[in-house]
């Protein structure tokens, strides 16, 4: 059991999980899902996050991605899309103790980025690959060689006057304003290109609930641009917190 890890993916609207093979990527149970409370105070996720461990036989240490900026210290930074209350509290103390047992947490969309550099789309691409989310909000992993440089939060920069960028160019922002496809995909490809002129990243993995979209999207995509649709799913947060997790257990 030792390659085996339990990952929690926390996002804005749902918390996933299921049992992962580090080796592989593979899920080896089922993805279980429930919403992630409303609002999201560190009292009322800490429940859900213990009735979502309840569910597995302990074992090992749990990675867990979280949609925050966490220091290394386990320190929460941020508070776009979780409950202001968590800003200052350390996430790692608090769920290491539902869990009982070790805990590593990692940014939402850092944890994507892991599983997809071990994995997906971004496996084995040499220099800076920046891996960006579309969903309640804009997460991002920065990635160089393959390892990671931890909380770039991309989606809280002001681009055309909206602040945080995310506001208006996120999938949240397509849902609330009911654009099609074609209108979303302009405004991702501005997002897209900012960050390509910024970084000028070897690749551009876009994830994110819009993955399962890009046929219906990436024709919106200037074909300049260096992107790809992301492989790992819905599966990637879970899959990259459990690999942080057993990355941390081995140092």
């Amino acid at each position: 059991m030792a390659d085996i890890c339990l990952g929690v993916d926390i996002g804005g609207s749902g918390i996933k999980s299921a049992m992962v093979d580090v080796t592989t990527g593979s899920l080896i149970t089922e993805r279980s899902r429930i919403d992630t409370p409303q609002p999201a105070t560190p009292e009322a996720v800490t429940t859900a996050l213990g009735q979502v461990i309840s569910q597995y036989e302990p074992h090992g240490p749990i990675g867990i991605g979280f949609p925050a900026v966490v220091s290394r210290r386990g320190v929460v930074g941020t508070a776009m899309n979780i409950d202001e209350a968590w800003v200052g509290r350390n996430v790692v103390e608090i769920f290491g103790e539902v869990a009982g047992r070790p805990v590593a947490v990692i940014n939402d969309a850092d944890a994507a980025a892991v599983a997809e550099a071990s994995f997906g789309a971004a496996r084995g691409v040499p220099g800076v690959v920046v891996v960006v989310t579309f969903g309640t909000g804009i997460g991002s992993g920065l990635l160089l060689d393959g390892a990671l440089a931890p909380n770039m939060e991309l989606g809280a920069l002001e681009l055309d006057g909206h602040w945080p960028a995310e506001s208006y160019f996120s999938a949240k922002a397509r849902r609330r304003e009911n654009l099609d496809w074609d209108e979303w995909g302009k405004r991702a490809n501005r997002f897209l290109g900012h960050v390509a002129r910024v970084l000028t990243p070897e690749l551009i993995v876009v994830g994110g609930g819009v993955a399962r979209k890009w046929d219906q999207f990436s024709g919106s995509l200037d074909p300049s641009l260096p992107v790809k649709p992301a492989e790992m799913g819905n599966d990637a947060g879970i899959v990259g917190a459990a690999v942080m997790a057993t990355r941390s257990k081995s140092r």
